[in-house]
């Protein structure tokens, strides 16, 4: 199957239109048509739909007409090839608490549309109800004197119906489109405590649980491979009947009894799926539909970041490093497969997340393991699996942000997690649980690479004469008179931490070749009082890169109003520190380069690409895809013209690389 358009050159559509998927035509940028065109995408990437084979508007005569319309595939697009039919309706406002899922009965009033249409059209099988939120699938029963539309717990894929095994209880299922996978665990998280009345800390434990009992489910399949059955699916129609319910609970918690032994450093035991029957059967239907092992790992981070931020904005905001600046880290820092990588303040493990996503790319471009139906993929995880626990670690002194990194690491595809619950700045000394096993897994001076957004601020200083002393910056220095500073032996009475970081870091470093990525705040690289550390910086280390970013980089995500920058730093050995001291430190070439869009406003609005005259610039981007297709596995193009994003970072990666190619010779 092929869908290309005419490659044109680029060229650009009116501000307040968007590009139909469909059609490649521009069209309104309403509210509801938000919420069709990622519908559409969705229909087309994850359920194997071809373009050719949708309308949107189609009229059914009289006043009544589809919002997508989905023919039988190559058939004409006449009412009596209608096959699946799908209204939209703008996504609902979330208020201070979660949108409230309902159910079907709930629902009724608003179903009363999708259902006459499938009534009235004799051909139209399947019905879809959505809000971008709630999604409502219906399968259409012809009795002898009624016609029923009976709830589903989702479509079959293109060309196959709800009666096929595989749909049912088998190992189908599908890769997540990012955006869809972000709304279902929106959905799922909203469902628990929107309809439980759990509170939100609550249900997001509860959700997460459920996804430990889905990832480990999928990984006994790498393990076990032909000997495996799937244990974590839920029948279409399981989810609305008593019977159904209770066999998707068996199934499950015989998975969570597995899981909180497999992962006994996360699980205490004592834990308990406390969710009704109704609940449980809502979130495996949601989750079982999708193959989170061959998802992006990035998808997956991003979905996952945002059901977390709903639990630890706020207070907790500095925990949250945007995507694009961690990617940006991690593809400039270009972690090896034998290389160690920590982040000493992880918070979520973003940092930990897109490393793996960095070397799983690295491992399906060596060996070109593209197709989903072998085995190469699966073997690409397992390596992957092995690289992470050898390789990946993170530490937090917050125990709630330990386990919420552990487990976004698990969904990443790391199978062990070394995450450990200590204090970074009172490191080897301290009293935190996991503090002998990272002294012996992670002593200083050993780890190649460090990728970290550490806490900084003045209101959060470290005051501890206990830790304070362990630092040569926590010690008042003065001007030697010769360009340089010396160590007065003062020790202040506080610090601010990204200072303090700032050293452990570099100490933490193989001593020659260990390699740093830190986001500081613009004050430790410009203020003049801060002269000392730059000095100090200089003595200890080479400064590889460093790039200013603007203040929208933060403020949308993390809610933190400041300047930052990043600073790239690769630790010198002794011997080299002796012969710059006696000789002085030559001069070398610095990456240094300025982000003035990351893709998005203050406010989190996405950001395009515009001519002069204001309007967004579109070119063509070809998705190269396998989608399963009747049981087997088709290779299908599609070339659609999309909006750029105006970012800034991806650019400077690319910039970065060059560098260093040119450095290298």
């Amino acid at each position: 199957m092929s869908n290309t358009q005419n490659k044109s050159a680029e060229h650009a559509i009116q501000a307040g239109y968007t590009l139909d998927y469909i059609s490649g035509k521009p069209i309104k940028e309403s509210k509801k048509e938000q919420v069709r065109q990622r519908i559409v995408r969705a229909l087309i990437h994850e359920y194997g739909f071809s373009p050719e084979d949708m309308a949107l508007d189609y009229k059914l005569g009289g006043r009544k007409k589809v919002d997508v319309a989905i023919f039988h595939h190559g058939k004409e697009h006449t009412i009596e090839n209608l096959g699946r039919a799908v209204v939209c309706r703008q996504e609902p406002k979330a208020g201070k608490g979660a949108v409230r899922i309902r159910d079907f009965e709930q629902a009724a009033k608003d179903l009363d549309e999708i259902e006459s249409i499938m009534c009235e059209v004799e051909a139209v099988q399947y019905g879809l109800w959505t809000n971008g939120l709630e999604f409502f699938f219906l399968e259409k029963e012809q009795k002898r004197f009624e016609t029923k539309c009976n709830p589903i717990g989702d479509w079959p894929i293109a060309d196959e119906s709800i009666g096929t095994k595989e749909v049912i209880s088998d190992a189908y299922t599908r890769v997540a489109d990012n955006e869809m996978l972000k709304i279902t665990f929106r959905r799922c998280h909203n469902f628990i405590h929107g309809n439980e009345g759990m509170p939100k800390d609550a249900a997001f434990w509860q959700f997460l649980y459920l996804i430990f009992c889905k990832m480990h489910d999928e990984n006994l399949r790498g393990k076990l491979r032909q000997a495996w059955v799937r244990r974590f699916w839920a029948g279409p129609k399981e989810q609305f009947e008593a019977e159904g319910r209770k066999a998707i609970r068996k199934r499950i918690e015989e998975l969570f009894t597995e899981v909180k032994k497999q992962y006994s450093n996360i699980f205490r035991g004592n834990e308990e799926i406390t969710l009704s029957d109704r609940a449980l059967a809502f979130i495996v239907s949601e989750l079982a539909k999708y193959d989170f092992t061959r998802t992006d790992v990035d998808a997956k981070g991003v979905a996952y970041q945002e059901l977390v931020g709903v639990n630890l904005r706020g207070d907790r905001g500095q925990y949250f490093t945007p995507r694009g600046v961690v990617k940006l880290v991690i593809e400039m820092l270009d972690p090896k497969e034998s290389e160690t990588v920590l982040d000493p303040s992880c918070g979520t493990g973003g940092f930990l997340v897109a490393t793996l996503g960095h070397m799983l790319k690295k491992f399906r471009d060596e060996a070109k393991s593209s197709d989903d139906s072998s085995t190469g993929f699966l073997n690409d995880i397992e390596r992957l699996k092995e690289y992470a626990g050898a390789n990946v670690y993170g530490a937090d002194f917050d125990p709630f942000l330990i386990r919420a990194a552990q487990m976004n690491m698990v969904l990443a595809g790391d199978g062990r997690g070394h995450i450990y619950n200590i204090n970074s700045l009172e490191f080897p000394l301290g009293h935190l649980a996991d503090l002998e096993a990272a002294k012996q897994e992670i002593p200083l001076s050993s780890i190649d690479i460090i990728a970290t957004n550490p806490p900084f601020g003045s209101d959060i200083p470290i005051t501890d004469k206990h830790i304070l002393e362990q630092y040569e910056l926590a010690h008042s220095w003065e001007s030697d008179g010769e360009g340089g500073f010396r160590n007065t032996g003062v020790l202040k009475n506080s610090v601010s931490p990204e200072i303090l970081f700032i050293e452990r870091c570099i100490k933490w470093l193989k001593p020659g070749s260990g390699r740093l990525g830190i986001v500081l705040p613009d004050g430790v690289l410009g203020n003049p009082a801060a002269e000392y550390i730059r000095w100090w910086i200089m003595r200890e280390t080479q400064v590889l890169a460093s790039v200013d970013l603007p203040v929208e980089s933060f403020i949308a995500e993390a809610n933190v109003n400041i300047l930052t920058s990043l600073l790239f730093l690769r630790r010198k050995d002794e011997q080299e520190k002796h012969r710059e001291a006696l000789g002085g430190i030559e001069e070398y070439p610095v990456f240094m380069a300025v982000a003035d869009k990351v893709g998005f406003d203050r406010r989190g609005n996405k950001l395009y690409k515009r001519t002069p005259d204001g309007e967004e610039i579109v070119e063509p981007r070809q998705h190269i895809e396998r989608i399963r297709i009747g049981g087997r596995f088709v290779e299908r193009t599609l070339t659609r013209s999309e909006k750029i994003e105006d970012n800034d970072l991806p650019v400077i990666a690319e910039k970065y690389r060059e560098f260093q190619k040119e450095l290298n010779g």
